[in-house]
This record gives structure tokens, sequence and C-alpha cells, in this order.
């Protein structure tokens, strides 16, 4: 079994490791805003920043909710919930079409949209030019493949150095935000498969997971064979990113859960694999904490995503203390 302690992240030949600051050495401002959005009855805010991880600007939209702008005093900071998205996306597509904002409204989460992958001219993109590896296609995973081990490292970059960086951000966020404690993780298809990843690979970071039309065993599906294949360097890496293997090999020792859907006319079903999931959870400590909803009639698209976002929202919202 693996051990539920914080996982090492193996970046480039080193090490990466952003320890927190003290008190007294808080950065004031990390992010650049380039634009704030109202939105239900909050702000969206369109960031950016330079990353350590991916030696990049990476982009970023964070939600804030309309408890943000209303809790003068409290004690009480606002839990956060870290979605990722999915193939070629940006942080533009579900901040504007998965309808996240008046869920965190009524609930009181902020929602944190990364991008799907490090980017610009000097970063190194599909040799046959394809949407699937590439720009918009990191797959949340540390690259150990040459010429993408530069800059491809984000698993680094997502479940470690963002949550960092954004909690030590006092002047941005005023101290109300939990971005490291009480946080839970959703995804959709590639980003479905790299929340399922946060929770097996840092069982202790997160209190809920939850995944729309994940890539549950990408070592087996064309997809995740091209990604895995052309980031990393040995086929044996490839099991740290595969949910169908993690599940069977981290104890959930806590009983946490896992909330999935996914539409029953997804054109992409031979890449998802639900049915491969389910078989791998049979037997282990997940069996009873993985609800799995085939829904009828229903796509991999946004249509699909906003659907279900409710429902997801309070699943979270119970794990992260948000409900009566």
């Amino acid at each position: 079994m693996l051990s539920h302690l914080p996982i090492p992240i193996q970046t480039r030949r080193h090490y990466y490791d952003l320890p927190p600051l003290k008190q007294k050495d808080r950065v004031l401002m990390t992010f650049t805003v380039k634009q704030t959005i109202a939105s239900c009855g909050g702000k969206l805010l369109k960031l950016t920043h330079q990353s350590q991880c991916t030696r990049t600007a990476m982009d970023l939209n964070v939600y804030l909710p309309k408890q943000f702008y209303r809790q003068e005093g409290a004690s009480k900071k606002i839990p956060t919930i870290y979605y990722l998205s999915g193939l070629t996306c940006t942080p533009q597509n579900a901040s504007e079409k998965a309808f996240w904002q008046p869920q965190a409204d009524k609930y009181g989460f902020a929602v944190v949209f990364p991008d799907t992958s490090p980017r610009g001219d000097n970063v190194p993109d599909d040799p046959a030019s394809s949407w699937d590896f590439g720009h918009g296609a990191g797959f949340y995973l540390n690259a150990t493949r040459d010429p993408f081990m530069e800059n491809y490292q984000m698993k680094a970059y997502v479940y470690e150095e963002l949550p960092k960086l954004l909690s030590q951000d006092v002047e941005l966020f005023q101290g109300k935000v939990d971005f490291l404690g009480n946080i839970a993780i959703s995804g959709h298809s590639m980003g479905g498969m790299g929340a399922l990843n946060g929770i097996f690979n840092y069982y202790n970071k997160y209190v809920s997971c939850s995944a729309f039309a994940p890539v549950v065993s990408p070592s087996t599906v064309p997809w995740g064979k091209k990604a895995f294949s052309g980031y990393l360097q040995e086929q044996k890496e490839w099991a740290q990113y595969d949910p169908c293997e993690l599940v069977k090999n981290v104890e959930n020792s806590n009983e946490k859960n896992i909330l999935i859907h996914v539409g029953s006319n997804d054109p992409f079903m031979e890449q998802l694999k639900p049915a491969l999931f389910l078989e791998n959870v049979k037997g282990t400590s997940w069996e009873k904490h993985v609800d799995l909803n085939i829904v009828e009639g229903f796509d991999h698209s946004y249509y699909f995503i906003s659907t279900f976002v409710p429902e997801h929202a309070k699943f979270h919202a119970k794990y992260l203390g948000l409900l009566d």
C-alpha cells in the first residue's frame, strides 16, 4: 500500500520544494490580475504568474464567491475546490460554461481553474500538431523525457506549487480563503483523471474528489498511451498516473468519497472505460466509497458538465463542512 505522507515532487533532475513562508515573510502579491469580472454574486479573477515548476508564465482563473466580500471579521476561511479541465482547454472554458459560480455562492466555496499545460513559443508542442498532446494536454504529470521535462511539470505545479502560492498572496486574497487545508478536487476528462490522481497520490490533501467523464485507465487507451510514451522516459512510471492502478494500492483509511458522472452517449467512451474502473475498485478499501453514475443521453460536452455541477457542488460542500 502507498503511504499517505506527502509525495516528493521530482521535477527535471532535482526535487522541487516550496516551503511555507513565515508570517513576517509572507508574499504580498504573487499574481498579476489581468481582469476582474463580476459574476453571479462574486468575482472571477483572471490571473497570471511565473511558475518555478514549468519555468513559464501560467494563467489561471479564481472565482471568489459572494461570501468573500461579506465576511468582515469572519474567523472561518472560505474553502476551495480545484477544477482541472480536459484536453485543449484553458482556464476560460469551465469558467464560462460549467456554471460553478452560482454553486460557489450557494455554499460558500472558492473555485480555482488552472491551465492544462505550460504554453509559449519556447514550450515544446506535439510534433504532429495534434490536439491530444503538448499545449493544452499536459496530463497533470511530471515529464521525464526530453524535450518536455523542462516545462511539463504539471503534477508539481497543480498539486503543490499553485496552492502554496495562492495561500501566500496576502494582498489579493486577504487571508480569507483556504487554499491548502479545507480543499476538494474535481475535473473533466483528462482533468477527471487528474482529480482522481490527486486524491490517490495526495490522499491527505483533499477532503473529497469528483470527476466528470474521467479517463480512468490511461495506460490502456490511445490518449493515455500517447501522452505517457511521449512525456515519460520509462513505462514503469505510468502506474503513478493511472487511476485504475492507484485505486488498488492506496488505502482509503479515512473513508473518503469519490463521485463520478459519465454520459451514456459520450463519443469517447472507449477512452474513458468507466466499467474498468469499477472492476478495479472491487475488493479495495474504496469499493463502498465510489459513486459512479452512467447518466442516460448525455455526451462529453459542457451541457453534460453543467447539468451535474450542482450535484457535485453539494457533494463537495458536505465534506468541506458547508452544509447545515
